[in-house]
């Protein structure tokens, strides 16, 4: 695990799946948020054996429940609306509903939609619109409802 998480830092990109026990899966995930900048973007997916019909899986953001900041419209939707897409994919078989969802994301952040977690310093991104967790998911949601028109 001390040579995963020390390539993970240092090319990310080699890695599609990292297949780990859930102690190792723990902290290299959270390590991994670090790659993303924040541990509110990444989606989690503990997935069983492939049944007949579905796979059965666990799908949640890396971050867990965050009561800490339960109600207080800050935090960051997008790994909970990205873990619905990894449910979509893997358990139901809905490979385009999960690409269209991961898709309204992308555009989301491409139109500059951050919460404050993913704030970037120094002005990196142009137009950037600081939002909470409600209007957030509802920029996802608008992207997704922009991709059929």
């Amino acid at each position: 695990v001390d040579n995963c998480a020390m390539q993970l830092v240092r090319a990310p990109g080699q890695f599609d799946v990292i297949v780990t026990s859930n102690l190792f899966g723990d902290i290299l995930s959270d390590e991994a948020s670090v790659v993303t900048g924040s541990i509110g973007m990444l989606a989690s997916a503990s997935i069983g054996d492939p049944g007949e019909k579905t796979t059965m899986g666990l799908y949640e953001p890396i971050h867990g429940s965050a009561p800490d900041i339960a109600g207080q419209d800050v935090a960051n939707p997008l790994a909970t609306i990205l873990s619905a897409a990894l449910l979509l994919r893997h358990s139901f078989g809905l490979e385009k509903e999960a690409q269209a969802i991961e898709a309204a994301v992308r555009s989301t952040l491409d139109q500059g939609y951050r919460t404050r977690d993913i704030v970037q310093r120094g002005g990196a991104v142009l137009n950037e619109k600081i939002v909470g967790t409600v209007a957030m998911g509802r920029a996802v949601l608008q992207a997704l409802e922009n991709q059929g028109s």
